[in-house]
């Protein structure tokens, strides 16, 4: 399966709750969610109960959405989170926001994920000093991620310059808005509906099955 590239509002739609794909566009009178929260396509003529499989599934879509992994993948950080030690759900949620492009869209260097993504994927992002355009790569405690020679002369470059002060990046990233760089200043705090909007118990049961 490819990776969806269709209209991302309909995802929030389709799952019945915001998963703020589109950054400051979801904060705004201009949301699809806030406009039309009912599912897209014609309304059915009776609400269907859904089972618990149902809702596992559609709690494990709603993860892969909000950080746009494809199945394959994130089937494999559930097989690493179940393998390490500790919390299995937890875990999970650590391998997800030690993702390169997560740690990028946390510290303040884009407006939402697949922006994060994007940037990566064209060359913009170092990390340690290196050229990288992995998105998954998975950060470590005392990594730094900054912008290439050619990312720095960019036009995003440049407007992140004006508006990176006014965004506040989690406890675990510390920024130096001047050089414009990032560094991975501690072990990730997990705190259920700030740093993630998803039941990370529920999706584990799911594949447990």
């Amino acid at each position: 399966m490819a990776r969806y590239t269709g209209p991302v509002c309909r995802i929030c739609r389709r799952r019945g709750d915001k998963l703020y794909l589109k950054g400051e566009r979801c904060y705004s009178p201009k949301c699809a969610f806030e406009r039309r929260p009912n599912p897209p396509g014609p309304r059915p003529a009776r609400r269907r109960k859904v089972s618990d499989r149902g809702l596992q599934l559609r709690e494990k879509q709603r993860a892969r959405a909000t950080y746009g992994v494809l199945e394959r993948q994130f089937l494999r950080y559930y097989k690493e989170a179940v393998r390490r030690p500790g919390v299995s759900g937890l875990n999970l949620v650590r391998i997800l926001e030690s993702r390169l492009d997560n740690a990028v869209y946390r510290a303040g260097f884009a407006d939402s994920r697949a922006q994060a993504r994007q940037i990566v994927r064209h060359g913009l992002i170092t990390l340690n000093g290196r050229k990288t355009d992995i998105p998954s790569a998975q950060l470590r405690d005392g990594d730094t991620i900054g912008f290439t020679q050619r990312g720095a002369r960019s036009e995003h470059y440049k407007v992140l310059q004006e508006t990176i002060a006014a965004k506040t990046p989690p406890s675990w990233l510390v920024v130096d808005p001047g050089a414009l760089t990032a560094r991975v200043a501690g072990p990730l705090e997990v705190v259920p509906g700030e740093t993630h909007r998803f039941n990370e118990n529920v999706v584990i049961e799911y594949y447990s099955r």
